[in-house]
């Protein structure tokens, strides 16, 4: 594993994916500086996600047709200069294409910067995926502390820090990312060739398969794993506020502690992965969440709730980077759009669902909404048991 090289990677993710991460703070300055109302921004953030979902897996299955290198550099940025000219812009439409085209700019990044992962993890896959996610996970945490810092000090033009720090990051892509790919493929080809001088047998590399069937099975996993993360994400700090009782600060509180538990969950999920199995980390991990989130949701308090913040968070973060690796394995000869669909839909699914599960919540409220998310939480785990290991011949 070149672990030099991953965390390069790791610091492309956090440039790639403060960039969203910053969207939401920036959404209320929309507001404050151009009138927009609820409808507009709920617009805003569905043009960031719902687009770049489907796109993704394209960008994917064209970087398995030859490689393209110079994908994560153009990614980067499109990503941060779209949403850098937010700032310079009133006409709502104009932002809402620039979100667009932000959205794309992240889909372009994510299945060749994975399949650049996979290349240079070596057979510590797990590991390095969850170096590499760490990085996607610490830019979504801090894009809304430097958006609000920046838009608070300088205004709306703030945003133009966005484009500068894309600026930067895709040009050392464009320039290193060649070179990581020739030292690591030399790196290869010397251990092959000492292990043979030393003598060792030396097996050869199996086959590339692909096992659609096993994917398919994955992507349900996914599906319902997205809506779970996103479910939480929107509404269980609305539970501890209107149900429970808790103040504002305690309750919004709660994503703090589950986003920085994750930070560290994620690497320990990836170090199991590899000693214990994709398919066997993947499903524990989401068998634990059902109990987890039903303790924080059923006892009625909100002192449960935090006891099962750090329990949920590795129960939710720890399989990250076995369900992007188990896809790989599945579509072995097509690791770029597996990692296009996994990348993908692990986000994107989420948030086109919530908007439903608030209707719902409207209908017959919060508590009601967070039993849904226990149910689907119960589904995403029977999934689970349904998948195979993968195939190699």
């Amino acid at each position: 594993m070149h672990k030099k090289y991953l965390y390069f990677m790791a610091a492309a993710h956090i440039c790639n994916d403060i960039n969203s991460g910053a969207l939401p703070a920036i959404l209320p300055f929309f507001v404050m500086y151009y009138g927009m109302d609820y409808t507009s921004i709920a617009g805003l953030m569905f043009a960031s996600a719902f687009l770049s979902s489907f796109i993704q897996p394209l960008f994917g299955y064209l970087a398995d047709k030859s490689s393209k290198q110079w994908f994560m550099g153009f990614g980067v940025l499109v990503t941060g200069g779209c949403l850098s000219i937010t700032g310079f812009l009133s006409d709502y439409w104009a932002i809402f294409i620039a979100v667009t085209f932000m959205g794309i700019g992240s889909s372009i990044f994510h299945p060749e910067a994975a399949r650049m992962v996979n290349f240079i993890s070596g057979k510590q896959r797990g590991a390095g995926m969850s170096i590499f996610s760490v990085g996607g996970n610490g830019g979504f945490g801090l894009g809304p502390l430097v958006a609000v810092a920046l838009i608070t000090t300088f205004g709306m033009k703030g945003t133009a820090f966005f484009g500068v720090l894309a600026l930067i990051m895709g040009s050392l892509l464009f320039v290193f990312i060649p070179r990581i790919k020739r030292s690591a493929e030399a790196d290869m080809v010397a251990e092959r060739q000492a292990a043979i001088e030393a003598g060792k047998v030396v097996k050869p590399r199996a086959e590339a398969v692909n096992d659609w069937h096993g994917f398919s099975r994955l992507t349900l996993v996914i599906i319902f794993r997205s809506i779970v993360f996103c479910g939480i994400s929107s509404f269980l700090p609305l539970y501890c506020i209107q149900v429970l009782g808790a103040s504002n600060a305690v309750g919004s509180t709660t994503l703090s502690v589950l986003s920085i538990a994750g930070i560290f969950t994620t690497l320990i999920g990836g170090r199991l992965a590899d000693r214990w199995g994709y398919v066997k980390v993947l499903k524990y991990g989401c068998l634990l969440l059902v109990p987890f989130l039903g303790i924080a949701v059923f006892a009625q308090s909100v002192w449960a709730v935090y006891a099962m913040l750090i329990p949920m968070s590795f129960a939710m973060h720890g399989p990250y980077s076995s369900f992007v690796v188990l896809g790989q394995s599945y579509l072995a000869k097509s690791i770029g759009f597996a990692s296009g669909v996994t990348l993908g839909l692990s986000f994107s699914v989420g948030g086109i669902v919530v908007p439903s599960m608030g209707w719902y919540a409207d209908l017959h409220g919060i508590a009601s909404v967070m039993t849904v998310i226990v149910i689907v939480s119960v589904c995403c785990a029977f999934c689970c048991f349904l998948l195979p290991e993968p195939k190699t011949r």
